[in-house]
């Protein structure tokens, strides 16, 4: 595969803009197409078979474009399908999952109260099921699912601090958050709202996600197989959705910059 081929990068929607967005700034040379399923969104709320088949049709598009590697920027398709599509296909396949590893390790060896933020999938999922099992014994983890605040990134509202602060009241308003460690964002959707989260959590709250983890995994992989883009490459970012209407359009740029 040549090293300035494409990154195939997709999710359910919107979200995983934020992980495009970050992949272009920590790899300016890359060139990256970004797929949004935004006419089939949101996938929380699907049956694994559901998901698992829509992320195989959105794997083919990229292979058919000749991508070197595709990053699933969604936790609910990853938990869903990851294992199925790595065995499917000769590419690398990067998936993404609740960063509750790194949520914990901040205690250095302290337990911690940790809440993850999710799809109702994601959390249901067997995958998720083996994160707890690790890190349950010493730590107490708390699961929530959050569908509006996919709902609202989807319709354009992010911006609207009302609707906001009034999910963020919903989810999270029957926690002593005082006595939380962590939040961890295990939904990229969820990284639009990192600083509402800021503003409404307790100072000592960490905010945690899994976009840096899943970057570096990327960079790893294209490296130990030669393929990072040459350093000479201006790297470009192509944006599409399955649903092609103007208003998903001008709110994907909006989200990407």
């Amino acid at each position: 595969m040549s090293s300035s081929a494409a990154i195939g990068v997709f999710d359910s929607g919107l979200g995983g803009i934020s992980v495009a967005r970050e992949i272009r700034s920590a790899m300016p040379n890359e060139h990256i197409l970004y797929f949004g399923d935004s006419a089939n969104a949101p996938y929380g709320i699907k049956t694994p078979e559901e998901v698992k088949k829509l992320s195989f049709a959105i794997v083919e598009r990229f292979v058919n474009l000749n991508v070197k590697a595709v990053v699933i920027a969604c936790n609910t398709a990853t938990s869903a399908a990851v294992k199925d599509l790595r065995a499917h296909y000769d590419i690398p396949i990067i998936g993404m999952e609740p960063a509750l590893k790194l949520a914990c390790d901040l205690g250095k060896g302290k337990p911690q109260r940790v809440i993850v933020a999710a799809t109702e999938l994601t959390l249901r999922e067997r995958k998720f099921a083996d994160l707890l099992q690790r890190f349950s014994q010493n730590n107490t983890i708390f699961s929530r699912p959050c569908p509006d605040l996919v709902r609202i990134v989807e319709q354009g509202e992010l911006s609207n601090r009302d609707i906001v602060f009034a999910a963020l009241h919903k989810y999270f308003d029957d926690y002593d958050l005082e006595s939380i460690d962590s939040v961890v964002l295990g939904c990229t959707h969820f990284i639009f709202y990192r600083d509402y989260f800021r503003e409404f959590l307790p100072s000592n709250v960490n905010i945690v996600d899994g976009n840096a983890g899943t970057i570096n995994h990327l960079r790893e992989v294209l490296f130990a197989r030669s393929e990072l883009a040459p350093q000479t490459e201006i790297g470009s970012i192509t944006l599409s959705n399955s649903d092609n209407s103007n208003r998903i359009s001008v709110l994907s740029k909006t989200l990407l910059n």
